[in-house]
C-alpha cells in the first residue's frame, strides 16, 4: 500500500534539504509524540547506513521499529527503510527545484506486509487510505510552512 503527497515550498532547495535531512530535529519531533527513539551506536553517525531503533505504543501494544537510511542524495532527497511486526516500510523524500526559491517536496510511504497477520493489518489500513493520505498531507503542509517561516 502506498500513500503519497506533494508540497510546494517557497524556499531554495538547499534550505529545504537542510530541514528535511535534519534527523536530530526529526528525532525530537517523534519524541514529542511519545515515541522513544535511539540512534544505533554501531552505525555511521551521518549518511547512508545510519540506523535508528524506536519504541512506540500503538493500539495498546508496544512496537519496536528498526529504521535505516538506505539512500541519501544531497539536495535531492533520501530513502529510509523500516521494519516492524511483519511490515516493511519505505519512506521516500524527493525534492525538485521549481525555481531558485521554489521547491517541490514529494513524500511517499510504501507499506509491504511480510506475514499473514501483517497482510490483515495492511488490508485494514487500505480501508482508511484516504484518511491516512489526508493526515500525511496536513503534516507535510505544516512542515512546509515551518520551513518557509525559517527561511523568510
Amino acid at each position: 500500500m502506498k500513500i503519497s503527497t506533494r508540497e510546494d515550498i517557497s524556499a531554495p532547495i538547499e534550505d529545504v534539504f537542510a530541514a528535511v535531512s535534519d534527523f536530530g530535529a526529526i528525532e525530537r519531533l517523534f519524541q514529542r509524540r511519545g515515541i522513544v527513539i535511539e540512534r544505533d551506536a554501531g552505525a555511521p553517525a551521518n549518511g547512508v547506513g545510519r540506523k535508528w531503533v524506536a519504541r512506540a505504543n500503538w493500539r495498546g501494544r508496544k512496537h519496536r521499529i528498526e529504521a535505516e537510511l538506505i539512500e541519501l542524495t544531497p539536495d535531492r532527497g533520501y530513502t529510509i527503510e523500516s521494519r516492524t511486526g511483519g511490515v516493511v516500510s519505505t519512506t521516500v523524500v524527493d525534492l525538485v527545484r521549481l525555481a531558485p526559491k521554489q521547491t517541490r517536496m514529494l513524500l511517499s510511504v510504501d507499506l509491504r506486509p511480510t506475514t499473514l497477520s501483517s497482510r490483515l493489518l495492511v488490508q485494514s489500513l487500505k480501508l482508511a487510505k484516504g484518511r491516512l493520505t489526508e493526515r500525511l498531507k496536513v503534516r507535510a503542509s505544516d512542515f512546509a510552512r515551518e520551513i518557509e517561516s525559517r527561511t523568510a
